[in-house]
């Protein structure tokens, strides 16, 4: 019986809940969001389309002593009318605060002792203020960081390159937000390192711009639509269904740094009892000071909480 957890019924947490449902990944699905209304209509909607489903979810609402028994349990509540406008994280950073010291509690007297995974933004300072309010291992608590941001670097390159976004390694680091930065040192292309690939395709990198587009990603979606909800429910699945098939899946998540003591968006590999190691990577002296300045950025706001 895989049971799975979400806080949030919000876009994110509906684009989880019916992926969950519509892949047949989730056994059982416990919903809870402080809009009751909401996550009823989202219930009856996702019942509904079971019928025409080959697999069957059962879907319990707002009980929290559900969550005892619980695999796997995301937390994906969020203010995006704060950032949607600046495309800064931070600027949830009020209400997100207020609400885990809200539902942190909660967990914990639930007796949940699953894997959490937590999208909810600043994702670094709230995975961490998380792990340490709800009593849980560093093991058992990942936000999903810069797992998305390294997609959209993926993107970014591919573009470039005309080539497939799967074709492209590497990894963004650091915060999920404006400190974050890409190792452009491990990055390759068709399995050729992007310097050399660039210069057989004789085309010139531009390391500023590519990194801008980047960084400005999730704010082309915002402007858009008004919110992401697509590329960040998928980023978490995925790290469900790593944690289901212990898949050691190695991918860049938030989690905990012993060096800098905070979480942070770095290599790690996922299996069935969450983050099962950190994987340090080579990097190079000017990416080891952006990552050091990251971290710092996180550990400043995260100790205001």
């Amino acid at each position: 019986m895989r049971k799975i957890g979400i806080i949030g019924i919000g876009h994110v947490g509906v684009t989880i809940a019916y992926t969950l449902v519509t892949k047949g990944i989730a056994d059982e699905l416990i919903l809870i969001d402080k809009n009751e209304k909401k996550v009823i209509s989202e219930q009856l909607d996702l019942q509904d389309a079971q019928a025409r489903l080959d697999t069957s979810t059962i879907i319990k609402i707002q009980d929290y002593s559900e969550l005892k028994d619980v695999d796997i349990l995301f937390l994906t509540a969020g203010k995006i009318d704060a950032a949607k406008e600046t495309g800064n994280r931070w600027a949830e950073f009020e209400y997100t605060k207020a609400m885990i010291k809200e539902v942190a509690p909660k967990i914990k007297a639930s007796g949940f002792n699953g894997v959490l995974i937590d999208t909810t933004n600043p994702c670094d300072a709230i995975t961490q203020y998380l792990q340490k309010s709800a009593d849980l291992t560093i093991t058992q608590v990942m936000g999903t960081g810069t797992f998305l941001d390294t997609a959209r670097m993926q993107r970014v390159v591919s573009e470039q390159f005309g080539t497939n976004s799967k074709n492209v390694t590497g990894y963004t680091l650091g915060e999920h937000g404006d400190s974050q930065f890409v190792a452009w040192s491990g990055v390759r292309v068709n399995n050729h390192p992007l310097d050399e690939f660039a210069k057989q395709q004789g085309k010139a990198l531009n390391y500023d711009e590519l990194e801008e587009k980047i960084r400005k990603a999730g704010l082309a979606v915002y402007q858009g639509k008004g919110y992401t909800s697509f590329g960040i429910a998928t980023c978490a699945v995925k790290l469900a269904q790593a944690v289901f098939s212990d898949a050691q899946f190695e991918c860049p998540v938030s989690c905990y740094n012993k060096e800098f003591d905070t979480y942070i968006g770095q290599p790690a590999v996922i299996g069935k009892n969450g983050v099962e190691f950190v994987n340090e990577i080579k990097l190079t002296d000017k990416e080891k000071a952006k990552f050091k300045n990251s971290a710092e950025t996180i550990k400043e706001k995260f100790e205001t909480m």
